[in-house]
């Protein structure tokens, strides 16, 4: 057996590990320990209350949401972080230590290649730069507000790695990866991935009786009279009658602001990630947790506080398909599952056409997006 296919059992095997413990939770949900259950005799707006942790519980159509918060030093000449690596378990880094994490980088920070089937991610950078290469020679560099949607379909490697470009200031960084999952017809369609540049994402701004603000970014979906722009075309989002929202919300001090009610057959998932005292049907709901409501009535939001906060936006109709997961693949039986598992050790889902598993991208580049079929995308 060759060295670099011990190298990729040796990987997958890891991210199996961690992934499997991952998505156990939207899975399985929250136990009566892990969130605060209301009274239902009459229909409320609230169905429950939870705290959150590294890996947020979603609701189908969407599988699970991690949320990477880390406070890079200065880079290096590698654009890895210029400190000092003792004492972390490179690899397998997800401790926090001095503020920041390596994930299962060892030289640069974040996911070297691995592979993926039967899902999207979706992956909205709120802070800091995001290398991608993939096995269709695809590559690209986003961040500080772009988001990038990728169909895995049939299978596809890909990594994501963070290069700290800046030599002689902090290289802060923030992130959520979305896991949105695909119906049983679409599991197996081609790769794709699509960049939503953070120009191009719509930005909603009311304001309440107050004059307070409420700044409301729409990733997905249709608010206000604004859409957001298309998502790939097989994903459950492509057709509006699944009503698949994705919006990140930022209320400054004293704001109040509706978010209109939906089809009852969606769910919706208020994530408040940011500050304190956000109000919801008169209930306070404490910094980094998540509120599970009714779609078919007004979410009406309120910043009880004098600082400004955050929420993020989860909402969509369900699939409603059995759901079987192994690490880094998501498919409807565990047939499928073990069908994936080799058809990647055989195929690599089409190899690793990088010099590296963390491939990173020259220094000097700009953003950008190099697709498949050649085209070119130049953000500067």
């Amino acid at each position: 057996m060759s060295k670099n296919k011990n190298q990729r059992r040796d990987f997958i095997g890891k991210l199996t590990i961690g992934l499997t413990s991952i998505l156990a939770l939207p899975i399985m949900g929250n136990t009566k320990n892990e969130q605060k259950e209301l009274d239902m005799t009459a229909k409320k707006l609230i169905k429950s209350i939870y705290p959150l942790g590294f890996q947020w519980k979603t609701a189908d159509p969407f599988l699970f949401c991690a949320h990477h918060e880390d406070k890079y030093p200065a880079g290096n000449e590698q654009m890895g972080p210029n400190s000092s690596l003792d004492g972390r378990h490179l690899g397998q880094d997800f401790i926090i230590k001095d503020g920041w994490r390596m994930y299962h980088g060892k030289e640069v920070p974040g996911f070297p290649g691995h592979p993926h089937r039967g899902f999207e991610t979706i992956t909205i950078v709120r802070k800091g730069l995001v290398d991608h290469a993939d096995s269709l020679g695809q590559s690209g560099r986003y961040g500080n507000g772009d988001v990038q949607w990728m169909t895995a379909g049939s299978g596809v490697q890909h990594s994501e790695m963070f290069p700290l470009l800046n030599k002689y200031k902090e290289n802060p960084a923030e992130l959520f990866q979305i896991w949105l999952n695909l119906p049983k017809k679409n599991k197996m369609t081609d790769p794709h991935f699509k960049m939503l540049w953070s120009d191009e994402i719509p930005v909603i701004n009311e304001s309440d009786e107050f004059g307070n603000k409420t700044e409301i970014e729409v990733i997905t979906g249709f608010i206000s009279g604004k859409s957001a722009p298309l998502p790939p075309p097989s994903s459950w989002a492509a057709n509006t009658k699944n009503d698949v929202a994705i919006l990140n919300i930022q209320m400054e001090a004293g704001a109040t602001y509706k978010l209109s009610k939906t089809s009852a057959i969606s769910n919706r998932t208020a994530y408040f990630y940011e500050g304190n005292n956000l109000e919801i049907e008169g209930e306070i709901i404490p910094n980094y947790h998540a509120v599970e409501v009714e779609a078919d009535m007004d979410l009406i939001l309120k910043n009880t506080s004098n600082e400004k906060i955050k929420i993020l936006i989860l909402q969509g109709k369900p699939i409603n398909e059995p759901v079987v997961q192994h690490g880094p693949f998501v498919m409807n039986t565990r047939e499928e599952i073990q069908e994936a598992f080799n058809d990647y050790h055989e195929t690599q889902f089409g190899g690793w056409p990088w010099p590296k598993y963390g491939q990173v991208h020259d220094r000097n580049l700009g953003r950008f997006a190099k697709h498949a079929d050649g085209r070119y995308e130049d953000k500067g």
